[in-house]
């Protein structure tokens, strides 16, 4: 397999890039026992957690974030 650097995703269209972290990040969704987090970080994201279950309505949903992204090309 071809090593890839950050430097030959440049040659990619948005979308595909997005679509690079896409599946780079299912890679690592499917070995969370492996991924350490710092106290700081858990804070954040209880934080957030918090956040949002005091008013949900304020986040958007994944597809409509992505679709911002993309249409910015």
């Amino acid at each position: 397999m071809k090593r890839v650097t950050a430097t030959d995703t440049l040659e990619l269209s948005i979308p595909e890039r997005v679509q690079l972290v896409e599946d780079i990040w299912d890679t690592i969704a499917e070995k969370t026992e492996l991924v350490e987090i710092t106290k700081e970080e858990k804070k954040i994201i209880n934080e957030r957690l918090e956040a949002y279950h005091k008013n949900p309505e304020l986040g958007s949903p994944w597809e409509d974030v992505y679709n911002r992204l993309v249409s910015r090309q």
